[in-house]
């Protein structure tokens, strides 16, 4: 008779390295998103408003649908509520800058504050809830408080007098592809190194 323990383990070991696979895939596909519109974001939208307007739009409803696929991959929307909530979240910002578009970007820019801190607070759960059985997440961790603190920096932006453009959205955009691209090669290094000792046998 197998110890069940030991099977446990045995299935623990078998899910990490298929979890992180799909972890891998879906932050190299975060960041290569997110420094496309970035580079967008500086060179051409910085002087097309309305293609300025469908960025702006785009950013937080593509980060619904990211993290609706990923939650659904990793077991389900009723297993990740805080990805749930990000789904939730995400949507409505989109349509409330889609909203806010009409007022002026000062009013643009308290909603993508606003998101941020939220969006921030629920992927830093959510990296939170996942320590324990992927890697990478201390960088997960640092980008949803970073979120977090850039969203309060927004809000307070959009109250004063500064002309605000698309191109004061991108360094938050940059900072998140920046924090996707380390939790990729992260997994990537650790990857390889745990094949290597099983190469070597």
């Amino acid at each position: 008779m197998r110890d069940p323990i030991m099977s446990a383990q045995m299935n623990i070991q078998t899910l990490a390295p298929s979890s992180n696979a799909w972890l891998k895939s879906y932050y190299y596909l975060r960041f290569a998103v997110s420094a496309a519109w970035v580079a967008l974001a500086f060179t051409v939208a910085k002087s097309n408003p309305p293609l300025a307007a469908i960025m702006l739009v785009a950013y937080p409803a593509w980060d619904a649908l990211a993290n609706y696929v990923d939650a659904r991959r990793a077991g389900g929307l009723g297993r990740n509520r805080s990805q749930l909530l990000n789904v939730v979240v995400s949507l409505v910002a989109a349509i409330a800058i889609a909203i806010a578009l009409a007022l002026g970007m000062n009013a643009v820019l308290a909603v993508y504050g606003i998101w941020a801190i939220v969006a921030g607070a629920f992927q830093l759960l959510t990296a939170a809830r996942r320590w324990k059985t992927s890697g990478a997440q201390w960088a997960m961790i640092l980008s949803g408080a970073q979120s977090a603190l850039a969203g309060l920096f927004f809000v307070k932006m959009a109250g004063g007098t500064e002309a605000i453009g698309i191109a004061n959205v991108a360094p938050y955009a940059a900072f998140g592809a920046f924090y996707f691209l380390v939790s990729a090669v992260w997994l990537s290094v650790s990857d390889i190194l745990r094949k290597s000792p099983q190469a070597a046998r």
